[in-house]
Parts: C-alpha cells; sequence; structure tokens
C-alpha cells in the first residue's frame, strides 16, 4: 500500500469514527485526532470519548489545547486569590517557568492574575472539568500483509502492555473473508479489529467489528483498587496521577489539533487542491498528481505546484483569501460541527 493511499485510509477512518463511535458498543460522544502520543509510540488514530456536560465547560475555555504548562496552572488555581507557590504544587522544575505559565494562563483568558505586595496572585475563572471519558488507540493498516501483520503486532502489543489508552484496534479493509484470519493470529487478544469497507465512501455502516477489544484501564500504571460493575466501559482500577496526567495532555492535543488540521501541513492555496467528497467525508486530493497526496508531496517544492492567482480572489471569494481559504474554512466549521455534537449529546 502506497503511503498515500495510507493517508487517505486514515483520514476515512478519522471521520468513521467521527460518525459511529463506538462501532461495538452503540453512539458515545467523542473527539477525534490523528498523528498523536507520546515519545514512544504515536498512535494514528485517538478517539477522546468525552462526558458531554463536562465537555462543554471545557470549550468554555477556549478551543486551543491547554500545553501541559498551562494544565498545571489551570488545573489548580485556587476558588481565592492566593500567592501563586502557595497555591500550586511544586511542578519538579523552577519556579520561574511556572511563572511565565500564569502569565500565558492569563493572557488566554484561562485564569485570573494581578500583583499584590510585589508578588503575582491568581485564582481560577472556573474549575478545570474531569471531561476525559476514555482514551481509544486506532492502528490503521488497510493492506495487511505479512510484514505489516508482524509489525502491527508488536505495535499493539505495547499498547496493551503500557495501557495509556482505554482500549486499542486495528483498523484495516475487508477482503473477501473480511479480515484474512491467518494475518491476525499474532496479534494481541486484547486488541479490537475493525473491518472497513469504504468502497462507497464513509458511513456509519461502512465497518463491521471483527475482534471485540478487551478494557485495557486496569493494566499497567492502574492501583490495585477496583472500581465499576460488570459494564466493560466502566474502569476496572484507577490510573495512577502521572498516567492521568499524560491522558489529559494527549486529550487537550487531540481537542486542539483534531484530524483535519493537514491542511497546515499541505498547501491548499495551489491551483491544483481540492476536496473530494467520499460518502459522508471530505479529503484532500492534488488534481496534477490525480490522488490522495500526503504532507511530504504536498509542499512548496512540489514541482506541479502553482500558487492560485490574485485574479482567483476577487471573482467569488471573499476578499480575504481564495479558494485555499475557503478550504480551510470548511475544515474549521466542520471541525467546530463535531464539538457541538459532543456538546449536546444525549
Amino acid at each position: 500500500m502506497t503511503p498515500d493511499a495510507e493517508f487517505g485510509y486514515e483520514l476515512l477512518v478519522c471521520r468513521y469514527a467521527e460518525l459511529a463511535w463506538h462501532p461495538s458498543d452503540g453512539p458515545r460522544p467523542a473527539v477525534v485526532a490523528r498523528q498523536l502520543g507520546t515519545k514512544e509510540r504515536r498512535w494514528d488514530t485517538v478517539v477522546i470519548e468525552v462526558d458531554p456536560a463536562a465537555f462543554a465547560v471545557r470549550r468554555a475555555f477556549g478551543e486551543r489545547a491547554i500545553d501541559s504548562d498551562l494544565l498545571h496552572v489551570v488545573r489548580h488555581a485556587p476558588a481565592e486569590w492566593s500567592w501563586y507557590r502557595d497555591a500550586l504544587p511544586h511542578p519538579g522544575y523552577p519556579w520561574r517557568y511556572v511563572r511565565q505559565a500564569v502569565h500565558r494562563a492569563a493572557g488566554r483568558d484561562l485564569i485570573e492574575k494581578r500583583r499584590r505586595n510585589n508578588r503575582i496572585q491568581l485564582r481560577r475563572k472556573r474549575p478545570y472539568p474531569d471531561w476525559v471519558e476514555r482514551i481509544v488507540a486506532v492502528e490503521n493498516k488497510p493492506d495487511l500483509d505479512r510484514s505489516a501483520a508482524d509489525r502491527l503486532a508488536e505495535q499493539l502489543t505495547h499498547d496493551v502492555d503500557t495501557a495509556l489508552a482505554d482500549e486499542a484496534w486495528l483498523a484495516t479493509e475487508t477482503t473477501g473473508e473480511r479480515v484474512e484470519p491467518a494475518l491476525l493470529r499474532e496479534m494481541p487478544i486484547e486488541a479490537g479489529i475493525l473491518a472497513t469497507d469504504f468502497s462507497e465512501g464513509v458511513h456509519p455502516d461502512a465497518a463491521d467489528v471483527a475482534w471485540h477489544p478487551s478494557d485495557l484501564s486496569g493494566g499497567a500504571g492502574a492501583t490495585d483498587e477496583p472500581e465499576g460493575g460488570d459494564d466493560p466501559s466502566e474502569r476496572t482500577g484507577s490510573r495512577d496521577p502521572e498516567t492521568e496526567t499524560l491522558r489529559l495532555e494527549i486529550a487537550e492535543r487531540a481537542y486542539g489539533k483534531g484530524w483535519r488540521s493537514y491542511h497546515e501541513t499541505m498547501r491548499p492555496d495551489c491551483r491544483h487542491f481540492e476536496l473530494r467528497r467520499e460518502g459522508r467525508s471530505l479529503v484532500p486530493r492534488c488534481a496534477a498528481k490525480e490522488k490522495v497526496p500526503t504532507a511530504r508531496e504536498c509542499s512548496g517544492s512540489c514541482p506541479d505546484f502553482s500558487p492560485e492567482p490574485p485574479q482567483w480572489r476577487t471573482k467569488g471569494w471573499p476578499i480575504e483569501g481564495g479558494p485555499g481559504k475557503g478550504f480551510k474554512r470548511v475544515l474549521a466549521r466542520r471541525r467546530e460541527r463535531e464539538h457541538e455534537t459532543a456538546d449536546a449529546f444525549e
């Protein structure tokens, strides 16, 4: 499978997750992102299942991600004015960096800040909510040959062992036998298998569960205190604070980035850049190459790159930009609409 085909497949899986998550347990409100993780592991698709009411409160903090330094300030900001060193737990690094984070948080209207007796004081504007319910990692491999299966087995085993995510999935294109059983024998039994068929575009029925995943929340990083009942969606254990903080950082990056951010690494201002409809999804396409381009291909160094002419920006397009700006607005509106859907989910 060529890189451009894998990239296009990744976008289709992301859109499917927006439309029909959870594939085995029914609809759940979720935020979808791509190419996120840690230094040790990057996931193709990340699904953040959210609590709708808490997610609406998180949205009040703005559409941008809150990074790790800001999270330290926002999560621990007191209800009443207090010197920042008294209010915040020691971060494990010099306080001057915390002071910088306090200034940045105030600049983004995440907290309130004032100076009293030459001391910086802060207080929260609103409590930071516990909006993340579960994190799901999906590895995408449309063409599952033997070598790909071997690599994926190792990666999914890592996901199962670390249990940073609550579920791990493999998404692959269906074959005549849905999924070739021989290629799945080495996969960890805890990982789910999603067999997709996007031949008619993306729609809620474009995938079937070939293997149901196990709940990983009681694995590595969890305490010995069991929680929850028979519902597999309930956690069987609580993770240590460091792991929970890392999970929240991933969720914040997913919230701010989403999966349609590919336009930030491509050139939608090229006259050959297009958005093509695949069922209920829009994917980028290069008219010059007649295929879905990768971020590496869709760049200013591409031999086919041709900036949109200035005339395009005065003929039917808003004066602030041409078709490229229009593509960005379309993708931004779709991202905002998905966030609103998660807010109102019942």
